[in-house]
C-alpha cells in the first residue's frame, strides 16, 4: 500500500510481472525510448506524485479544491503526509514525505526552493518502529536530492557526465531510483521556511522484481546505459530505419492535402517533418489544421493547429527536445512513434483566406500490432475570452475513457495582464490534477503551472530541454503570448479505464480576455472515447493582444507609469518616431534608428525627493542596440552592475523590463538619456518609477 497525501491507495494495475528485473539500467534506456510509449509497459504500474499540494485540496465539491497555500511556509494544513516529531521553541521538526510499501521507482523530482535535510531510505522495513531503516541513500539539502541529485551521484560514481540538460531540466531531474521493497523520505525543517517539491514514482504491482537502486555501484555499472540516454536526450536525430518520403504541396483557400502509405498493413511513422511558407505565416500555422486518423477512424486521433501540434505558437518559436524541435528557418519536427493496424491518413486542411504551401517528410516503418500497441493521440482546443483571475476554476485538458498512457501537453496562452511585473501579471498560479481509473482525489496534485512545466516562480526566462520547455514569453515578464510545453517519457502516466487531466486557471489579477489553448498528447489503445469537440475555423485564430494600461500591482505596487511619445524624445542622430507593435502595451513604440555614439534624450517629471528605482520597457529584437542609460549625465547601471543595456533577444521580438539599481530623484523634470553603443533599432514603450 502507498499514502499519497490524499488516502491511501492500492496500485490498479494487474497482470504477470516480467522475467527481467526492473533496473536502474533498464529505466534509463526508457528515458530516450520513444517507441516504449507506444506500447502498454510491461510490468504496468501508475504513477503517484508526493507533493506539498495544499491539503484542503481534495475533490472537486469540497471546499479548498482551489487552495494555494502549497510550499510557500506557514500553511494551515502542513504539506507532508506525517509528523514524526514536532519542532520545538521555533526550530526543525521531521516530516514524512512519502511512503511506499512494495516496488516501484522515484522518476522525477522537481522543488521550487527547499531548504532543511531531505534523508532517502530505500527498501525500509514495513515495521519499522521509528522513521529510519532501510537503505539510506541520501542525506543532504532538499534541494539538491529533488532538483541536482544526478550531478552529486554522478561525482560520486567519479563519472565525467554531464548532467545538465539530460537528466537536470531547469528545477526538475529525472535520474531514476528503483526500489524492491519500498520507500521513505524525510525531511527534517522548518515550516516556516520554503518547501515546495515534487517526488514522481511508478508503483509496480506486488512481486514486479525490481532491483533497488545502489548509488555506489549503478551507475558504473550501468554507465555505458547512463551515456547513452544522455546523449540520446541531447542528440534524438532521425529514425536510423524506416522509408523517408518527401512531401510537398500547395493548398488552396479552404482546400486539403492527404497522404496515406501506398501499400496497407501494419506500420508506424517515426518523423514528421513540415515547413509552411505563406502569409503571413502566423496565421498559416494556426489556420492550417492537421488531423491524421490511424485504422479508419472517423473521428482522427490527432486534430490540431500545425503550429501549435509542434507545440510552436503562435508563429515560430525555435526550440529543441527529444519528441520535438522547431528549427528557427521555420522546419518542424516530431519524432512521436505512431504505430497502425492497418492505415494511416495524414490530412492538412487550409482554413486561412490565403495558399499555404509546404514541404516536409515522412519517415514510416513496419509495425508488430498486438494487444500492447496503442495509437497516437493529440487534441488541440482553445478558449478564447476568458476572465482570469484568482481561484477562477479547472480548465479541462483532457477527458478519456480507455487504456492509455498521458505523454504530456503543450499551452500556449495570450495574457493581457497590465502589470509590468511576474508578480502582478503572472498567469499560471494554478495547479494541475490528474485523476486516473475513477478516482475523487487526484493522485497527481500540483503546486502551479510553471511547477508542472519543470520551473519556478513565474519566470520568463526562454529555455528548452529534452523534455520541457518554454520557447515563447513576448512580456513585459509574464505576460503577452507565453508558450510552455512538457513531454512525459520516463514519467508518463498510465491508466486502464480513464483518465482527467485538469489545469487550474489562476491567474494573480483579475484579467478580462485572456485566450488559453492546449494541446494533449497521449497513447491509447483502439476504441478509445475522449471529450474533444472536432475544431471549426472559428477556433483556428490568434487572439490580439488588446489595448492594455500598466497597473501598480504586485511587484510595481505604488509605480507610476510615464509613456516614451509623451516625454518628449528628441535624438542627435538617427530618425526617431511613433509607430504602431502590437506587443506593446499601447500597440505602438517609439522607435529609434540607432547610429553608434548619438543619443536619445527624454524628460522624467518627478513630483518629490525620493530613492527609487527606474524601469525601461523597451523592445528586445535579434538585430537591437546596445546603449548606456544616463540620469541628468550620471551613469544608470543595470542591476546587477553592467553598465550596457543590450537590446537583443535570441529569435523574436519581445518586450522586457530593464530593471536600474536604486538612485537619488530629485523633484523637478530630470533627463533621461540612451547613448548608443552598438547601432540598431530601439523601440520603447514607457517607464516606470518605483520609490522606497
Amino acid at each position: 500500500m502507498v499514502a499519497v497525501g490524499l488516502g491511501a491507495a492500492e496500485p490498479a494495475v494487474s497482470g504477470a510481472a516480467q522475467a527481467s528485473p526492473v533496473t536502474t539500467g533498464t529505466l534509463l534506456q526508457e528515458m530516450a525510448d520513444l517507441e516504449a510509449l507506444a506500447r502498454w509497459p510491461d510490468p504496468a504500474y501508475r504513477v503517484v506524485q508526493f507533493g506539498s499540494a495544499d491539503r484542503r485540496s481534495t475533490h472537486p465539491e469540497a471546499p479548498g479544491w482551489l487552495a494555494n497555500a502549497d510550499g510557500f511556509g506557514g500553511e494551515p494544513i502542513p504539506g507532508f503526509l506525517k509528523v514524526l516529531r514536532e519542532p520545538r521553541e521555533g526550530g526543525a521538526g521531521l516530516y514524512l514525505i512519502a511512503e511506499v510499501q512494495g516496488p516501484g521507482a522515484i522518476v522525477r523530482g522537481w522543488s521550487a526552493g527547499m531548504g532543511g535535510v531531505l534523508r532517502v531510505y530505500l527498501d525500509p522495513p514495513a515495521d519499522a518502529a521509528g522513521p529510519d531503516g532501510g537503505a539510506l541513500v541520501w542525506e543532504g539539502p532538499a534541494y539538491d536530492f529533488l532538483a541536482r541529485r544526478s550531478v552529486r551521484y554522478l561525482q560520486a560514481a567519479a563519472l565525467a557526465i554531464e548532467a545538465e540538460d539530460a537528466f537536470v531540466q531547469q528545477d526538475a531531474d529525472y535520474l531514476p531510483m528503483p526500489f524492491a521493497g519500498g520507500l521513505r523520505v524525510t525531511w527534517e525543517g522548518k515550516l516556516r521556511d520554503l518547501h515546495f517539491y515534487h517526488l514522481q514514482t511508478r508503483l509496480y504491482p506486488p512481486g514486479t522484481p525490481v532491483r533497488t537502486f545502489d548509488p555506489a555501484k549503478d551507475l558504473r555499472e550501468f554507465e555505458s546505459a547512463v551515456r547513452a540516454a544522455v546523449s540520446g536526450l541531447a542528440h534524438p536525430g532521425s529514425p536510423s530505419a524506416g522509408d523517408r518520403v518527401a512531401i510537398k504541396g500547395a493548398i488552396d483557400p479552404g482546400r486539403k492535402w492527404t497522404w496515406t502509405p501506398p501499400n496497407p498493413g501494419a506500420g508506424a511513422l517515426r518523423e514528421l517533418t513540415l515547413k509552411l511558407d505563406a502569409d503571413p505565416l502566423e496565421a498559416a500555422l494556426r489556420g492550417a489544421l492537421l488531423r491524421i486518423a490511424f485504422d479508419g477512424s472517423q473521428r482522427p486521433q490527432v486534430e490540431a493547429p500545425l503550429g501549435d501540434f509542434f507545440g510552436s505558437g503562435p508563429g515560430v518559436n525555435p526550440f529543441s527536445s527529444l519528441p520535438m524541435d522547431v528549427r528557427p528557418d521555420g522546419t518542424m519536427v516530431c519524432r512521436f512513434v505512431m504505430p497502425f493496424a492497418r492505415t494511416v491518413l495524414i490530412e492538412i486542411l487550409n482554413h486561412t483566406p490565403a495558399p499555404v504551401r509546404f514541404e516536409g517528410a515522412i519517415v514510416h516503418s513496419p509495425w508488430c500490432w498486438d494487444e500492447r500497441s496503442l495509437h497516437f493521440r493529440a487534441k488541440w482546443r482553445a478558449d478564447h475570452d476568458l476572465l482570469a483571475g484568482p481561484a477562477a476554476g479547472d480548465l479541462p485538458f483532457l477527458l478519456a475513457m480507455g487504456q492509455g498512457r498521458f505523454a504530456g501537453c503543450a499551452v500556449m496562452v495570450m495574457n493581457p495582464a497590465g502589470a509590468p511585473t511576474a508578480g502582478g501579471n503572472w498567469w499560471g498560479e494554478g495547479d494541475e490534477k490528474i485523476l486516473v481509473d475513477g478516482e475523487t482525489s487526484p493522485s497527481t496534485l500540483g503546486t502551479g503551472s510553471e511547477d508542472y512545466f519543470n520551473y519556478s516562480w513565474s519566470r520568463p526566462d526562454l529555455f528548452d530541454h529534452p523534455y520541457c520547455g518554454q520557447p515563447l514569453d513576448s512580456g513585459p515578464d509574464t505576460s503577452g503570448y507565453v508558450s510552455n510545453h512538457r513531454f512525459q517519457v520516463l514519467d508518463a502516466i498510465p491508466f486502464t479505464r480513464s483518465i482527467a487531466v485538469l489545469m487550474e486557471l489562476w491567474s494573480h489579477t483579475v484579467t478580462p480576455g485572456m485566450s488559453y489553448s492546449r494541446v494533449v498528447y497521449h497513447y491509447a489503445r483502439p476504441h478509445a472515447m475522449d471529450d474533444h469537440r472536432p475544431l471549426m475555423p472559428s477556433d483556428l485564430r490568434i487572439t490580439p493582444l488588446p489595448r492594455r494600461e500598466p497597473k501598480a500591482v504586485g511587484g510595481a505596487s505604488g509605480a507610476r507609469f510615464h509613456f516614451l511619445d509623451a516625454m518628449g524624445p528628441v535624438a542627435t542622430a538617427g530618425a526617431v518616431a511613433t509607430v504602431p507593435f502590437p506587443l506593446a502595451t499601447q500597440l505602438r513604440v517609439v522607435e529609434w534608428t540607432a547610429v553608434k555614439g548619438a543619443r536619445l534624450q527624454f524628460s522624467l517629471p518627478v513630483d518629490k525627493d525620493q530613492r527609487a528605482t527606474l524601469h525601461l520597457v523597451a523592445v528586445h529584437r535579434p538585430d537591437g542596440a546596445t546603449v548606456r542609460a544616463l540620469l541628468d549625465d550620471q551613469p544608470l547601471r543595470v542591476a546587477g552592475g553592467a553598465s550596457e543595456v543590450r537590446l537583443r533577444s535570441a529569435h523574436a521580438a519581445r518586450v522586457l523590463n530593464v530593471h536600474f539599481e536604486p538612485v537619488d530623484l530629485k523633484a523637478g523634470t530630470r533627463t533621461i538619456t540612451l547613448e548608443c553603443v552598438e547601432p540598431g533599432p530601439v523601440g520603447l514603450d514607457y517607464v516606470w518609477v518605483k520609490g522606497g
